[in-house]
């Protein structure tokens, strides 16, 4: 099942996704879509970083 690190991972992509989210349409701001874009590249960064620490905790 998930444990509590999987659900800190999930968290952290999904609160990276809405940041970009924000970025991109200017929920927060100005409009800036390159830093939308940006910050969006960290999701899959922090979604494999979570993976490999998790793999190499050998869980």
């Amino acid at each position: 099942m998930f444990t509590k690190s999987d659900f800190l991972i999930l968290a952290a992509a999904f609160l990276s996704f809405l940041f970009s989210i924000s970025l991109w349409f200017g929920f927060l701001g100005a409009i800036n879509k390159d830093a939308g874009i940006f910050v969006g590249l960290w999701v899959p960064s922090i979604l494999a970083v979570g993976n490999y620490f998790k793999i190499k905790a050998g869980r």
